[in-house]
């Protein structure tokens, strides 16, 4: 089987600085699957924050996690301090894909590369839904920063 390979879009749309807490961290020592997954949400919800939405109310829509994809590049260990950056890919009719980039604060050196892909949902009507043009519009003009 080929090895995973996620490429980075030419354009980061937001920082964020994490400390790796306890939990993150696996039976092996260092950061687990599941933890890089919560990582990545967590740098979502602060990027989406960060334009006044959360992932239940984007324009009048939410959004879900469609697939998910990581790549090690070293090991993460508790107390570390990683940079996430995130940037958007493979733009279709109804989401994205979120790539996502941590950097560690010691080193610089990147250690996780994560894709998410996102659909946009009615929750009312229980369905996927279109994505948003103003949410695309903006999304798209972004400037980088971090949330509170």
């Amino acid at each position: 089987m080929p090895r995973l390979s996620i490429d980075l879009p030419t354009t980061l749309l937001f920082h964020t600085t994490i400390d790796i807490s306890i939990a993150d961290i696996n039976y092996g020592g260092h950061v687990g699957n599941d933890a890089a997954l919560r990582l990545a949400h967590e740098t979502r919800v602060r990027w989406l924050a960060s334009m006044d939405y959360t992932e239940l109310n984007i324009e009048g829509f939410g959004i879900i996690v469609s697939d998910a994809a990581v790549m090690y590049k070293a090991e993460v260990f508790y107390g570390d301090k990683l940079t996430l950056s995130l940037g958007l890919a493979d733009h279709n009719k109804y989401g994205f894909d979120i790539v996502y980039t941590a950097q560690s604060g010691n080193t610089g050196q990147e250690v996780l590369r994560i894709k998410t892909g996102v659909v946009f949902f009615d929750y009312q009507q229980r369905k996927i839904a279109a994505a948003p043009a103003a949410f695309l519009h903006r999304a798209s003009a972004a400037t980088q920063g971090d949330a509170p």
